[in-house]
């Protein structure tokens, strides 16, 4: 059976897996097939930062002149430096773990960008770059990966929500919170809410993600889901996860799905701001599947150079979301130089500071642990709390901390 059988099978053209493993050939076949995302790609600018016209987007980026275009060049930069800069603490023991999203930048900026005050989003573990859109100190996102702190942020005055580590469980989360957003009256004109839900492509496979589209669907909930489709599962690429562009899953629960190319900051800003337009008149769900790839490891703990091979990376380098929106500014005039210059002094500013907090972050005291079981502490809990505390003032040096 050819390669191609496996990796993207026709209506009739057999089975898609004649093996439980596929051959690198077969993996390799499927990424080159979906490599360019295919013919509904949506895209406004290209990998050599080109503009693309787009009659029925135009018009949601139609206020990003040169200089908002530069803002979201900035936001990319400087949540790329942050996250290599994190990835380095991680190796250097300051951080536990470390989930990096470099390559994902133009997608999590451009639709963190989208949102408004009223909205809310529901992020994974990856979303940094929607953390900093939406006014969220990446300080307190660092307290999660040193195991200080559980998403230490405001979420009501950020309309940001903690991460979520569990697989797509966020995803049920984000559908109740719309559908309470449309019971209390919230969606109907210009100026309702909405609610954005962030996932992989690998989490499409679990069953909260097809829970949550459920239950999206038949309360024309006001959700945009946004699948970030960075090509891996950890160590399975998509073909092993759909049959079918995971865009095209919408047809199943009956509201729209649309492709949009992940590493386009302007195609993500304006697809995102027409889901989110679409939500908040009430028209239900959107999915949007964001085609991006991811450029570095599923987490420090992970070794992709055992499961993917480098020509893949080094072809998706020529698409880097940064590098196109600096060919477009440069191209046009609308940035020089010292601009760039000053947009990498600001990013390695910024890497500084992040760096300086995480090696001097102080540590909970032990008895933090008990601070938030509940709203209100209860009989039990203190008791647990004193023996917890004398058992510790146990040991050698307890007084000191």
């Amino acid at each position: 059976m050819p390669s191609e059988h496996w990796t993207h099978p026709e209506p009739g053209d057999g089975p898609a897996a004649v093996a439980a493993q596929p051959s690198p050939e077969q993996v390799i076949a499927g990424l080159r097939a979906t490599s360019e995302g295919g013919a509904e790609l949506t895209q406004l600018l290209t990998p050599e930062g080109e503009r693309v016209s787009s009659p029925q987007f135009d018009r949601y980026v139609d206020d990003i002149d040169a200089e908002a275009l530069k803002g979201l060049y900035r936001d990319m930069v400087l949540v790329r430096r942050a996250d290599r800069e994190a990835n380095a603490m991680q190796r250097q023991g300051q951080l536990g773990i470390w989930v990096p999203l470099l390559g994902q930048e133009a997608a999590q900026i451009g639709s963190g960008r989208a949102l408004r005050k009223g909205d809310m989003a529901f992020p994974s573990y990856r979303e940094h770059g929607v953390a900093y859109t939406r006014g969220v100190d990446l300080k307190e996102v660092l307290g999660i990966f040193r195991c200080t702190d559980h998403s230490g942020w405001d979420y009501k005055a950020h309309g940001f929500h903690p991460y979520t580590i569990v697989i797509g469980n966020q995803v049920l989360n984000a559908a109740g919170y719309a559908m309470g957003q449309k019971f209390e009256g919230k969606v109907g004109d210009d100026d309702s809410e909405a609610t954005i839900c962030y996932f992989g492509d690998g989490a499409t496979s679990q069953g909260d993600v097809h829970e949550g589209f459920v239950w999206a669907a038949v309360y024309d909930a006001p959700l945009v889901f946004f699948c970030q489709n960075n090509q891996w599962a950890i160590s399975e690429p998509t073909e092993r996860q759909s049959r079918l562009p995971l865009y095209q899953r919408a047809r199943g629960y009956g509201f729209p799905g649309i492709r949009v190319d992940g590493n386009d900051v302007l195609a993500c800003l304006a697809v995102s701001r027409w889901a989110l337009e679409e939500c908040r008149h009430g028209n239900g769900p959107v999915l949007i599947e964001a085609f991006t790839y991811r450029m570095d490891a599923h987490t420090t703990t992970d070794d992709p150079t055992r499961y993917r091979l480098s020509d893949e990376l080094e072809e998706w380098k020529l698409k880097d979301p940064i590098e196109r929106v600096r060919a477009y500014l440069a191209r046009g005039g609308g940035a020089d130089q010292a601009f760039f210059d000053q947009v990498q002094a600001d990013s390695d500013a910024f890497a500084a500071e992040l760096r300086e907090y995480c090696f001097n972050m102080p540590e909970p005291p032990p008895d933090r642990i008990f601070s938030n079981v509940y709203a209100e502490s209860t009989p039990l809990l203190d008791a647990q709390r004193e023996e917890f505390l004398s058992y510790m003032d146990g040991f050698v040096g307890a007084g000191e901390h």
